[in-house]
């Protein structure tokens, strides 16, 4: 049925969607063009369904959040929001997904339609289209052996480190953006060695002592036989944000389940917190 739907969509189109072949099935040149525009039409009608839901009585639906691994969210227990969101509004469903391509990725699922919102590191303005709220920030830090020759400090300068090799994440991830957008502020080129998708991987690598890493300090609580040095100067700065589209509607349960992180992330525990917030108001307004 779904075949027959689909070719059915090229006819009326009058291009095709797909290249297919004995052994595969792929999108076509105009596959690709189509998708996206087709994502955000799937989500507007799931945000018209949700505005009819509302209408009838009680908040219900579903809510696609997407957020960063574990280790960089210490700033919102999104185990403990998901929990207390459930008792408040049962007939709310909400999906979870990482994303291998870290905040950048995360970023475009929220701007084609496969997010309604989603936890970023960004450590400046988003992306066009995008709407955010900052959430906590914190400064990031040079993370070495306990033999490295910079154990002794009692501070550094991004300077001191061009000749040091690092392990760090993908140039995608938050942590990554700032500590690239830090350095280059400074014009100071840097050598990233070893590149790795988790902290753990990191921490082990700065650990053996075979590369420095720069990263929040909260990462390193607890991290054995690794020297936490802070930054002199313009420290680059991890920054934790909600993003939410600007270009479409929000449903009443995206702005539930966005009101609930932002509280949560005022009252829990952590530093970097700000002022109680209020969900934005245009929030759910649809923008040009």
């Amino acid at each position: 049925m779904i075949s027959a739907a689909v070719r059915k969509l090229e006819r009326e189109l009058g291009v095709q969607l797909f290249d297919r072949t004995t052994h595969r099935v792929a999108l076509s040149d105009a596959g690709e063009v189509f998708l996206p525009e087709a994502r955000r039409t799937i989500a507007a009608a799931a945000s018209a369904r949700a505005a009819i839901d509302e209408v009838r009585g009680g908040l219900r639906g579903t809510v696609r959040l997407g957020t960063m691994q574990a280790q960089a969210m210490r700033a919102v227990s999104i185990a403990a929001v998901l929990a207390e969101f459930r008792v408040d509004h049962p007939a709310v469903h909400v999906t979870l997904r990482h994303a291998s391509g870290g905040t950048a990725e995360l970023a475009e699922m929220v701007l084609d339609g496969r997010l309604d919102l989603a936890l970023v590191g960004f450590p400046g303005r988003p992306p066009a289209g995008l709407e955010m709220a900052s959430i906590t920030s914190e400064a990031i830090i040079l993370a070495c052996a306990v033999t490295h020759r910079l154990a002794s400090r009692s501070s550094v300068q991004l300077t001191a480190l061009a000749e040091e090799p690092f392990a760090d994440m993908p140039p995608t991830w938050g942590t990554r953006m700032a500590t690239d957008r830090a350095f280059g502020l400074a014009g100071v080129r840097r050598a990233v060695e070893f590149e790795v998708n988790d902290t753990a991987g990191v921490i082990d690598l700065v650990r053996h002592g075979l590369a420095v890493a720069m990263l929040p300090q909260s990462l390193l609580d607890g991290q054995a036989e690794v020297v936490r040095i802070p930054i002199r100067g313009q420290a680059p700065v991890f920054t934790t944000s909600l993003v939410w589209p600007g270009s479409r509607s929000t449903t009443a349960a995206s702005r539930a389940l966005m009101g609930a992180i932002l509280e949560h992330a005022d009252t829990g525990s952590g530093s970097g917190r700000h002022g109680r917030r209020r969900v934005p108001g245009n929030l759910g307004q649809s923008r040009a």
